[in-house]
């Protein structure tokens, strides 16, 4: 965050984002099938892209817990903003956008690495891993922490656990 050069480079970065393009899969849909059933109330999500969203899952049940590269935050007031409204900006030829409410740091709304990941968003998750019947780890290697420590959480409680990846 000290470095301008560095911030430049990764408002470059942020606007040409694979995630601006990016689609639901079939793995998105069929969540958004069991959400439909009633049979899913939680989905806790390690990816920034927005694509459970943007499948059709009620945002209301996704936890999000590395955040979205859809919002951009000050890291001084916290204001919130999308994060189109931001790169219009560096469009504009603002290279460094700051915020506009108190002049401090903007970044996306996303877990930085070595940047602790946001109580509340992880009292939910954890919340959602006890409160299962059970639990399914879709598409994770299960290596990042502490991510990776609610299928603990959830076997603890009672839950079955299922988990789908490409790992054995």
């Amino acid at each position: 965050h000290r470095d301008r050069d560095v911030r430049v480079q990764a408002w470059r970065n942020r606007r040409d984002h694979a995630a601006w393009t990016a689609r639901p899969n079939a793995g998105h849909r069929a969540l958004v099938g069991l959400e439909h059933t009633g049979k899913l109330r939680a989905l806790v999500t390690q990816n920034i892209d927005g694509l459970h969203q943007r499948a059709g899952s009620d945002p209301s049940i996704v936890i999000e817990m590395h955040g979205t590269v859809w919002q951009a935050e000050c890291l001084e007031c916290r204001d919130v903003q999308p994060m189109r409204v931001v790169l219009a900006r560096v469009d504009a030829g603002d290279e460094d956008p700051a915020c506009l409410d108190c002049g401090g740091l903007l970044k996306s709304a996303t877990i930085s690495f070595g940047q602790a990941l946001r109580s509340d968003v992880l009292r939910a998750a954890v919340r959602a891993a006890r409160d299962c019947d059970l639990f399914l780890a879709v598409g994770s290697s299960l290596q990042v922490h502490p991510a990776a420590r609610l299928c603990d959480v959830a076997s603890g409680a009672g839950a079955r656990l299922v988990v789908v990846n490409a790992q054995p």
